[in-house]
């Protein structure tokens, strides 16, 4: 039996249907004091976003096996705590990448042509004088890409018949597509590009990096866009950015804090534009989020072998 957090794919009607030769049930993952009892007999779980901290990892049924991560970040996840319990984690990075990077670029393009007030100009009557400067040639912007994985590397693909030069900062020194040219250091990129595009996972290492530091680096009025994790970026360090005009923009995907609070600072601050952390969605990436993740569960299960994800942890259940 697979056990999938409630709510994470609609009614779960399409899956039911899909996977006629095993058993899927619905299940709230919110409460570790009725883990036990909910995952009794099943032996696999399937999650999105729901967080799988210690105690909840503590509290799943002995015969659970494996878990399912449907998306690609693990911080919502114990790993520590899988592998002390012998519960193997797989995770689905390459569900979503076109998807992802091509909101990048729809976010990037969006913020730098200044669509959004020029949206809000034509709507408010056509009067006055509208803001388009300053606004550098599209074919002339440099973009620094910090982080060359799978996202990233798309990213520039897509970028490289727009954009005038696209730089890339990875240590781990991926191949890169043509036209994109890696930067041994983080300064040199942050100091050479008219706008930042964040294609990084969360790790104790990248959480905070985008702090009042890095962003004194950038370039006076660069623009940043970060469609990976909101806890890359120290919010508060972005809004007095944004308001004292050395960033000259902000889009967002993802937040610290999610859904973003009314009481979030960045709702104020000027040059901004945000979506709700679903620059992975399509209606291809949809179902193949959910088919894959509920699949690899099952393989997993089946033949100690996934298809289409990745083994994070190997667990000895």
């Amino acid at each position: 039996m697979i056990l999938v957090a409630a709510g994470s794919f609609g009614d779960g009607k399409r899956l039911i249907e899909h996977f006629t030769d095993v058993e899927l049930r619905f299940g709230d993952f919110s409460d570790p004091g009725r883990l036990a009892e909910v995952t009794e007999g099943v032996s696999g779980v399937v999650v999105t976003l729901q967080p799988l901290r210690a105690p909840h990892i503590a509290a799943l049924a002995t015969s659970v096996r494996v878990i399912g991560r449907a998306g690609v970040g693990l911080d919502t996840i114990d790993l520590e705590a899988a592998k002390a319990a012998g519960i193997t984690v797989v995770n689905q990075p390459s569900y979503g990448t076109r998807e992802v990077a091509s909101h990048a670029v729809a976010l990037l393009l969006a913020l730098q042509r200044r669509l959004c007030g020029l949206d809000d100009y034509v709507r408010r009557g056509w009067t006055g004088a509208p803001v388009l400067a300053p606004m550098k040639p599209v074919d002339e912007l440099v973009v620094g890409l910090v982080g060359g994985g799978r996202i990233g590397r798309a990213t520039a693909e897509m970028l490289s018949s727009l954009v005038g030069e696209i730089l890339v900062y990875d240590p781990a020194g991926p191949s890169l597509p043509g036209g994109a040219m890696a930067v041994p250091e983080l300064d040199e990129l942050l100091g050479r590009s008219d706008v930042v595009s964040l294609h990084l996972p969360l790790t104790p290492e990248t959480t905070g990096m985008v702090d009042g530091a890095f962003l004194a680096k950038m370039t006076p009025g660069a623009l940043l866009v970060n469609v990976s994790r909101g806890q890359l970026v120290v919010e508060e360090a972005l809004v007095a950015a944004l308001e004292s005009g050395h960033i000259g923009g902000a889009a967002l995907d993802v937040f610290a804090a999610e859904p973003l609070p009314s009481t979030s600072p960045l709702l104020g601050a000027k040059n901004t534009l945000f979506t709700p952390h679903c620059a992975s969605y399509s209606d291809r990436s949809g179902w193949r989020l959910a088919s894959w993740a509920v699949g690899d569960t099952i393989a997993w299960l089946r033949t100690n072998t996934v298809e289409h994800g990745n083994i994070v942890v190997r667990g000895a259940r």
